[in-house]
């Protein structure tokens, strides 16, 4: 779980600091730098991952598409930042499993962890790494990192108890005077074994594996390789599955009904081997959820062709006839994908969503919404196989989103303007309301005049009149007003 991400010469992010909670809901104009917050996201998950430049190839530029390592870097003009740093404060969970498949548990889990890349000046090898940290944030400073609202028994359940700060990472590249570093702590003990390097090419997680010594490190790999963008593609979403398919939604909506066969077929017991839902259970569960965005879905399931080795989510309307779920609307089928994800305890981590209102009527935002809310972890609960450490970041424009939001959830990006060594730069304001727990540890407010542009049914044309549309009229009013 991402709690804070500060970032500084990634895109158009300098001096960027931003908190979250469970659910988090960022809205700004087009353009403004929504989508550049969701890619430093990514980016710090691929450098869980993969060595620098291939983790910089993974992020998007324009429209979309893949870009130049130089792309990433803030920009002034012609001129290119020479690094960008990134600080996480993140909660790991408790315990997980090493490559060897050795169960491994976190000596401390809420941690923070620091990187900064640098241009290179080498076109074989344009990105090198200058430093990286991660270390614990120390047991008595839980309620300065923590502000979001949870209960103590979600906090008992998930956060480990030690004591001072703990450093599990430190790497730093060499210099023409000095050979570079890195150090490997014992979690336990703190005790550093030091490797001699010329050149960092890749982040020293990436190469955390099994070794029980680095187990809080491997934990934190884990948690930021999670971190996913999702895009569900009505064409992947359609899409029939086999027997051998991947049991997991994919981050374009691929494997639907396999997800949902397992879910169904293997979900009746929990880990400590109580029941828990049968298969009609399962497909009942989804088919309620569905029924709060449309009223013309009543049933859903898998039909299992086990003759053509065929999986199918399969629909039952109103009229009683059952066809194939790929008929139903775009937007239908991703609120159907999220309705799934909900109910799978194996989806954790962090979920970024970019406009969850596409495709659906302004009646249906609010269950769009509800849905996205009970997807993340309820810290008013313990975390457990039925409240799983989940959580979600959605970015819109909407004001039908905007104006249903918990007020606490919500972020206002906003162009900014600042100076830095003389230089005129152009950033990124990540803003809350007055009076909610952000605003309350400092970060900045957003005007309400801000807000009301959100929320007016009025607009102004460029010659300052308002213009007359259908919400403006008398008639309509007046119902709206009720």
């Amino acid at each position: 779980m991402l709690t804070r991400l500060k970032v500084s010469g990634f895109k158009n992010l300098v001096d960027t600091d931003v908190r979250f909670g469970p659910f988090t809901c960022i809205a700004g104009a087009n353009g403004v730098g929504k989508s550049n917050l969701f890619d430093a996201i990514q980016f710090l998950s691929a450098l869980a991952d993969k060595p620098l430049v291939e983790a910089a190839q993974s992020v998007r530029a324009g429209e979309g598409r893949p870009g130049d390592t130089d792309s990433l870097f803030h920009r002034v003009g012609d001129e290119i930042a020479d690094t960008m740093s990134f600080e996480a404060e993140v909660i790991v969970p408790r315990e997980g499993v090493s490559d060897l498949g050795q169960k491994v548990e976190a000596s401390a889990n809420l941690l923070r962890y620091k990187i900064t890349i640098a241009r290179s000046g080498d076109r074989a090898r344009p990105l090198e790494l200058v430093s990286e940290d991660l270390i614990s944030i120390p047991s008595d400073s839980i309620e300065e990192a923590l502000l979001f609202p949870y209960s103590a028994a979600w906090r008992q359940s998930l956060i480990v108890q030690w004591g001072s700060e703990i450093r599990f990472i430190s790497a730093r590249a060499g210099t023409q005077d000095q050979i570079g570093s890195i150090k490997l702590y014992d979690g336990q003990k703190n005790v550093a074994v030091e490797h001699p390097v010329e050149r960092l090419e890749r982040s020293v997680l990436s190469t955390i594996g099994g070794v029980q010594a680095n187990a809080t490190a491997l934990l934190a790999k884990r948690e930021m390789q999670s971190w996913k963008l999702l895009q569900l593609e009505p064409l992947a979403l359609r899409e029939p599955d086999d027997f051998g398919s991947p049991k997991s939604l994919g981050v374009g909506g691929a494997h639907l009904p396999a997800t949902l066969y397992r879910l169904a077929t293997s979900r009746r017991r929990g880990p400590n081997g109580t029941p828990t839902m049968s298969p009609e259970q399962v497909y009942g569960q989804v088919a309620l959820r569905l029924s709060e965005l449309t009223k013309d879905v009543r049933e859903v399931w898998v039909e299992a062709d086990e003759k053509h080795n065929i999986l199918t989510v399969m629909a039952k309307g109103r009229n009683g006839a059952p066809h194939p779920a790929r008929a139903l609307s775009d937007g239908t089928l991703r609120f159907l994908a999220l309705a799934v994800l909900e109910l799978d305890p194996q989806a954790q981590g962090l979920l970024c969503l970019e406009e969850p209102e596409n495709g659906l009527h302004p009646d249906r935002i609010s269950a769009m919404l509800r849905l996205l809310q009970d997807i993340a972890v309820d810290t008013s609960e313990s975390v457990e196989f039925e409240n799983p450490l989940r959580q979600v970041i959605v970015n819109t424009h909407s004001p039908g989103i905007v104006a249903q939001v918990p007020d606490d959830s919500l972020l206002i990006a906003e162009t900014r303007e600042l100076l830095r060594d003389g230089k005129s730069l152009r950033g990124v304001s990540f803003k809350a309301l007055s009076n909610t727990w952000r605003s309350r540890a400092g970060a900045p407010s957003v005007a309400r005049g801000d807000v009301l542009a959100y929320l007016s049914p009025f607009v102004v044309d460029e010659f300052g009149q308002e213009e007359r549309r259908v919400v403006d009229r008398e008639d309509f009013r007046r119902l709206l007003s009720l």
